[in-house]
């Protein structure tokens, strides 16, 4: 099969070039074939050379011209350019072997054949010919082209030997189904179930790599229950699998947290590619777990398990290596404010608690409300509706006080400074008890968040210590 068609990009014509000029073997390989297969966009490029793939992107750099940046990976035979807005990675062909205690391989030079066998997958082992005379040629030795038909995830050799090799291939069998839905092929999910023993070598930053990158699939849920259903979860993400299933006394069952969790997750996936929102929803009852009860008079209860959840997030995430900065706080506050857009839709929502939630969710305000809606999830119909339309009422009064109050990242109209030269105060546990007076009155609305009102219940506060 021939598909000289579907290699429109400038580099191809060029590196074919200059392939025939130094009667070098050259193709494009990899997830580059398989996009353009599936007519999916794709900004990188692999070219596969027999030879030296840093050579090869030197001479391409020389002819696309001198403010062309070529970067050079010695260790790894490779070399990148950027051309046209596509990064293009040029390797030479190489054959792998592996040690038992490292996914790191040891690489030698090989054939197109060694190339094609040391690849993950059969949709990734696919090649297409740049040299002129087979220009555009397929070379399939493991009927990817028909894997990808049949929306198959299959390794091109014996499987355990795949797993065993680089475990980390595992979890991208379980992305790649995840991105593109296709179906794990039986034998090779069985490998999968078979080595999970290999885990131990993975580090736990490669992990996250892919992790995130099932969270960014259009439909997580998908990936998540493959990982469930492999082991692999319980392997990296304890927590979530304890979410799993349904305790029952007499007629009174709480719900399946795990399958709710997934369902939050997906309706999250639908309104945005936030990754850290994502995150927010996959971790929001992480602790509903450890602060299950029942009560024979209500039934199920799940006290505080936001706040719990909120305890709980830190240590997942540096166990993970995932950023612990200003993302992992987002995530935390998100999942620690999660049940109060709600308590605040099923009852009457005073000012001042709404003033309260902005105060505390300041701009991620918005999030947090996309965070609550995806979390109705409810199969009754008329409890849906309702709850919609109590959160539609709980944004109206988000507005209308934020722009009345400015509360969302309010700070003090009057500072801890300006209230110890005002009373001729020393730092002291006085000057923190007036600004938090002042505070609660700004977020009851007793007085309006503006310098002299704050300046006037400062002093009356202080007058009233000194009685």
């Amino acid at each position: 099969m021939n598909f000289a068609n579907k290699l429109t990009h400038p580099i191809f014509d060029l590196v074919s070039k200059i392939a025939d000029e130094k009667q070098i073997e050259t193709y494009v390989i990899g997830g580059f074939v398989r996009d353009l297969m599936l007519n999916r966009p794709s900004k990188d490029i692999d070219i596969m050379t027999i030879g030296s793939g840093v050579e090869l992107a030197e001479t391409v750099g020389k002819i696309i011209g001198d403010s062309t940046k070529i970067s050079v990976f010695k260790n790894f035979g490779t070399a990148m350019l950027h051309y046209e807005d596509f990064e293009i990675e040029f390797v030479g062909a190489r054959k792998e072997s592996y040690s038992e205690d490292s996914r790191k391989p040891h690489v030698e030079d090989g054939t197109l054949e060694d190339d094609q066998n040391r690849r993950d997958f059969t949709i990734n082992a696919m090649a297409l010919s740049l040299n002129r005379a087979t220009f555009g040629e397929l070379i399939d030795p493991f009927y990817g082209l028909e894997d990808l038909r049949d929306m198959i995830i299959r390794t091109p050799l014996d499987p355990d030997i795949t797993f065993s090799d680089d475990p980390l291939r595992m979890l991208r069998a379980v992305r790649f189904a995840t991105q593109l839905y296709f179906d794990i092929e039986p034998e090779t999910f069985e490998a999968i179930q078979r080595n999970l023993h290999r885990f131990e070598i993975l580090s736990e930053e490669r992990i996250a790599e892919e992790l995130n990158k099932i969270m960014l699939s259009p439909k997580p849920s998908y990936g998540f229950k493959l990982l469930d259903v492999s082991g692999i979860l319980e392997k990296i993400l304890p927590e979530v699998t304890s979410l799993k299933g349904i305790e029952k006394v007499g007629s009174n069952a709480h719900k399946d947290n795990f399958l709710h969790t997934l369902e939050v997750l997906d309706n999250i996936a639908k309104v945005t590619d936030n990754l850290w929102l994502r995150w927010a929803a996959l971790l929001h009852d992480i602790a509903k777990p450890q602060t299950k009860r029942y009560d024979p008079k209500i039934g199920w209860t799940f006290h505080s398990h936001e706040f719990l959840g909120a305890k709980m997030v830190p240590r997942i995430f540096k166990r993970l290596r995932l950023p612990m900065n200003e993302k992992m706080r987002y995530v935390q506050k998100l999942v620690e404010l999660h049940l109060r857009p709600i308590v605040l839709a099923e009852d009457v929502a005073t000012d001042s608690a709404v003033r309260r939630l902005l105060f505390e969710a300041g701009d991620d305000i918005d999030d947090l409300m996309l965070l609550c809606k995806a979390d109705i999830t409810s199969k009754n119909r008329e409890r849906a509706l309702r709850y919609k339309g109590n959160f539609e009422l709980v944004e109206k009064k988000l507005i209308e006080l934020e722009e009345k109050d400015r509360i969302r990242n309010f700070k003090l109209p009057i500072t801890g400074e300006e209230i110890m030269e005002m009373l001729n105060l020393q730092p002291s546990k006085t000057v923190g008890i007036i600004k938090d007076t002042v505070k609660e009155a700004i977020l009851e609305g007793t007085i309006p968040n503006e310098h002299e009102a704050a300046k006037q219940l400062a002093i009356e506060t202080y007058q009233i210590l000194q009685i």
